[in-house]
């Protein structure tokens, strides 16, 4: 069984980069809605990019943004994966493959069976399972998952102390937290390294039984 990979979204400062670059995190995300207290301007996403280890590729979160903002970035180089986390609908991800090849992944609010249905169906290289908006701390229904058939993020609602069980129950592609790994609205350094270590185990654990 491949190993669960980790997510680590909302990232916005020097400090943030240094602690991801240390912990190897697979994927770091930045935050380009302006509404969002994570948002970060694309000139200072460019330059936390060129802080980020090559060897972590970053995502960029957008709602509603202009497909072609959203291919500039990754034209540029500032980011590796496009995410949609504003109800883009199939059009949107067509239009935006005729600017990229980059990978999407689009992001669902899980509030019933019908919204599982709609990430089956996407279009998307990889759906992303949340809880509401993005980055409010709450989790959703786990056992609503458990009849997709294809990769997933799973996010809303992780931290330290859920992440473990999380990934021995589900078993997701990958896991992705922000507001789980924060104090008084920052990046915290102790949860970022208690968070991917406690995924590790869960995966180490499941490989030696």
């Amino acid at each position: 069984m491949s190993e669960t990979k980790i997510k680590l979204c909302g990232l916005s400062r020097p400090c943030d980069i240094e602690t991801a670059n240390a912990l190897r995190p697979d994927f770091i995300g930045f935050i380009f809605a302006p509404k969002s207290k994570r948002y970060v301007a694309p000139e200072r996403a460019a330059a936390l990019r060129a802080l980020l280890d090559p060897g972590i590729r970053a995502v960029g979160v957008f709602v509603r943004e202009e497909p072609e903002k959203v291919a500039e970035l990754l034209r540029l180089g500032v980011i590796d994966i496009a995410q949609l986390h504003g109800g883009e609908s199939e059009e949107y991800i067509a239009r935006l493959r005729t600017m990229t090849d980059r990978p999407i992944i689009k992001a669902f609010r899980v509030d019933g069976p019908e919204d599982i249905a709609a990430a089956r169906a996407s279009g998307a290289d990889y759906v992303l399972l949340d809880s509401g908006a993005g980055g409010t701390g709450t989790s959703f229904d786990w056992s609503l998952i458990r009849s997709l058939d294809r990769p997933y993020f799973l996010a809303g609602g992780l931290d330290t102390e859920n992440v473990r069980p999380a990934v021995e129950a589900l078993r997701p592609y990958a896991v992705d937290v922000s507001s789980g790994i924060e104090t008084d609205g920052l990046k915290d350094p102790a949860k970022m390294e208690r968070f991917v270590a406690r995924a590790r185990t869960a995966d180490r654990e499941e490989t030696t039984q």
